[in-house]
């Protein structure tokens, strides 16, 4: 990045930050800061006609539409995640205008509730493709939009083709 040269950081390393800062919130569960990395009221434009309401497709669920029910997702998220952890990989990033989008794959560490006498929860793996669209706004660049989808793993099945019929 150029900021340790004094120079103002590019459109594309303010994406590429608050892409992380979104990631590294989730990471610590803190709500309050991955709030303020969604768009909000007033984050629409100089003329105020643009719809930037925020969208959200979580890993199987369906989609989420606007602020609220955006942000309640990674409440319930938060609330229920002991310990979650991402590497991301493939990052692509995008600029066009105030509109900027990230393709990456989100190769997630986490880990769920204890069991009743144990003190950690099982770690679980599991490969994720997300994409996440900014919207430059007064306050830097926001959250807009958030779709992530599991990469379907292939079974061993798979690669072993069809089962031969036993000869008579």
């Amino acid at each position: 990045m150029s900021e340790g040269r004094g120079a103002p950081p590019t459109d594309r390393e303010q994406v590429e930050r608050a892409n992380t800062d979104f990631y590294e919130a989730m990471e610590r569960g803190d709500l309050e800061a991955l709030s303020a990395l969604w768009l909000g009221e007033g984050d629409d434009g100089a003329d105020g006609a643009e719809d930037v309401t925020p969208s959200c497709v979580h890993p199987g669920w369906p989609l989420l539409t606007g602020r609220g029910e955006v942000l309640r997702s990674y409440a319930l998220i938060m609330a229920n995640t002991e310990y979650i952890q991402f590497f991301l990989t493939d990052v692509t990033i995008a600029v066009a205008g105030r509109t900027a989008l990230v393709t990456c794959t989100e190769n997630i560490l986490s880990g769920a509730p204890a069991e009743e006498g144990s003190e950690l929860g099982p770690l679980v793996g599991q490969l994720v493709v997300a994409t996440n669209v900014f919207r430059r706004a007064d306050g830097g660049w926001k959250l807009w939009s958030h779709h992530a989808s599991p990469v379907l793993a292939e079974s061993d099945e798979d690669d072993e083709g069809p089962e031969e019929e036993p000869s008579s």
